[in-house]
């Protein structure tokens, strides 16, 4: 055999056995007359050890012929070492070799396979398998097999059914860019690789599951950030006869769960806000609560003052920053470069300092007295030494603006903690947004979310009004999961498509499918989908998700280890029957 034990295993009291261990040289350190090893595999570090006095001379000399990450198997005796090291579990022994044999050289590695490596990341990801190596990221995807074996263990449990659903589907024109997959068989028809399996697990609960779930690949062509990879994995699941309530208790369940499992973290009931809480309150839909920071509106306290880019805002509103009145002009007028860069669009910041003196000073004071700017000190409820910054201009802008300042300033101050976790539901979002570019609705959630039922009668004539029966869980300032309860009446979802501009032509033939089998008895369903990538690196302390997946995509969607996307053959292109255009 390769291997008796791991080399993570052995301690004091396996002293005097004989084992074999396989694995990688991490590192070889040569004193002449004594020549240790350090062996590594997915478990641990042993250390080897050679010496003149106990050693033949043949295996001193193999020994020395050893580079790093070479394969080895070696067999020995395990010994008690003189000097040992607290900081591994195999740290009070040692084995003393008697037989060694190189099973696969190596040539030196790129970067050195270290925890602290000095790799960049383009060329790690060029490598990635030398990458896994290492134990930063080896332990990411230990851990992400573990939440994976959470959540299906804790959903079978639960009664739910795990069914695969087809990756080959067919194109759907509503959400993001379909990655599409042309058929040699059916030449000049594509199918669509899924963004997520939605109407097959509808399909699933008309056909009587009455609860599934699966952890599932799914594939969107979208511009790429940290958080998001155009293949990426959900936790989806459905379930027949409930109501909202019963999906979020449910899925409630599971997160407080994986959170007491995996960091011994307990949880009442998590809170909720409504959307239009969440919007007036925080800038969007996923705040982060576990800081303060909650906006103020300031129309009233600093409108119609002479104020010029005041005065004509639709909307002044600011958050206080507590203790930050230290802040020194160097650091503020960073803030205001930050919040005018493109990526936020605001056109200044403005501010009032409540010093810890108990003076004010702002960045307006020509415009409003003392006793105006105390106004707004009291209105924020500010205490000596906070800082409240200020932006202003329509509302539906400004808003988004102040959400990103909000994010940089507790970013800046510490208050990001990601060993906190704070749970929170979203509900009652708009059914519908308007699409200004194709002056139509499109569906803020899919076209298969139920509106709230009292809602139904808005529908005729002020659509942008309906409340959709949907939600979301935020967890950090980030969604993790969402979904809704579903239309499940035929004549609802024709109501629900003519709204969003499907001819009856067009939603028959893109959803015909769906629609037809609502005609044998479709029950009352709901479901929701987990972002499991981004569950995962949230649960393990960060936002990148890149980290927690074993074969990642880079910013450009290029996998650089395998060289993809690349060009096929001219032979499959024409079998395909595909024609490039020429490049221009």
């Amino acid at each position: 055999m390769y291997r008796t034990n791991t080399c993570g295993e052995l301690t004091e009291s396996n002293v005097n056995e004989t084992v074999t261990l396989s694995g990688w040289v991490q590192g070889v350190r040569d004193m002449g007359f004594v020549i240790w090893v350090d062996l590594r595999d997915r478990y641990g570090i042993t250390q080897l050890v050679f010496d003149e006095q106990r050693s033949s001379p043949e295996l001193m000399e193999q020994a020395r012929k050893l580079g790093r990450e070479f394969v080895i198997q070696t067999t020995g005796k395990v010994i008690e070492r003189t000097s040992k090291n607290p900081n591994i579990p195999t740290g009070n022994i040692e084995l003393l070799v008697e037989n060694l044999s190189i099973l696969n050289s190596s040539l030196t590695p790129p970067f050195t396979i270290e925890d602290e490596t000095d790799g960049g990341e383009e060329l790690r990801m060029k490598y990635r398998y030398l990458d896994i190596r290492r134990n930063p990221v080896k332990d990411k995807l230990i851990f992400r097999s573990k939440v994976a074996q959470l959540v299906r263990n804790y959903l079978s449990n639960e009664g739910f059914i795990e069914v695969e659903t087809p990756v080959l589907i067919k194109s759907t024109p509503e959400g993001a860019r379909d990655f599409v997959v042309p058929s040699r068989m059916n030449p000049g028809q594509f199918y669509a690789l899924p963004q997520s399996p939605q109407t097959f697990k509808q399909l699933l609960m008309v056909g009587g599951l009455d609860k599934y779930f699966q952890i599932v690949k799914c594939f969107r062509d979208e511009d790429l950030r940290a958080d998001r990879q155009p293949e990426f994995t959900q936790i989806d699941c459905e379930m027949s006869f409930v109501e909202q309530e019963d999906v979020i208790q449910t899925f409630e369940g599971l997160t407080k769960h994986l959170l007491k499992k995996l960091k011994n973290i307990e949880f009442e009931q998590f809170p909720r806000m409504s959307y239009e809480e969440a919007m007036r309150k925080y800038g969007n839909d996923k705040p982060d609560i576990r800081f303060g920071m909650q906006f103020i509106e300031l129309n009233d306290e600093l409108k119609n003052s002479g104020f010029k880019i005041f005065d004509e805002a639709e909307l002044v509103v600011g958050i206080n920053a507590e203790g930050c009145a230290s802040y020194t002009r160097k650091q503020i007028d960073a803030l205001t470069d930050w919040v005018k860069r493109p990526q936020i669009g605001a056109s200044g910041m403005v501010y009032v300092r409540y010093n810890e003196d108990g003076t004010i000073k702002s960045s307006v004071d020509k415009f409003y007295s003392e006793e105006q700017l105390r106004k707004v000190i009291e209105k924020a409820k500010s205490q000596p030494g906070d800082l409240i910054l200020i932006l202003s201009g329509n509302a539906d802008k400004v808003r988004p603006q102040l959400s990103a300042l909000r994010m940089e300033v507790a970013e800046k101050q510490g208050l990001r903690n990601p060993e906190v976790f704070a749970p929170l539901w979203v509900v009652d979002f708009p059914l519908l947004e308007w699409n200004e570019e194709e002056k139509r609705f499109a569906a803020m959630h899919h076209p298969f979310t139920s509106p709230k039922p009292e809602d139904i009668p808005l529908l005729e004539k002020e659509p942008g009004k309906v409340r959709a029966n949907a939600y979301d869980l935020v967890l950090n300032g980030n969604e993790i999961g969402g979904g809704s309860v579903r239309i499940f009446d035929k004549e609802l979802q024709s109501k629900m498509f003519s709204l969003l501009g499907f001819s009856p032509e067009d939603a028959e033939a893109q959803f015909g499918f769906l629609m037809n089998a609502f005609k044998f008895g479709a029950p009352p369903h709901a479901g929701l989908a987990f972002g499991f990538d981004r569950l995962v690196a949230l649960l393990g302390g960060q936002e990148v998700i890149r980290d927690y997946i074993a074969f990642p995509k880079n910013n450009s969607g290029r996998d650089v280890m395998i060289d993809a996307p690349s060009p096929i053959h001219q032979q499959q292109l024409d079998e395909l029957e595909i024609a490039l255009s020429p490049k221009k």
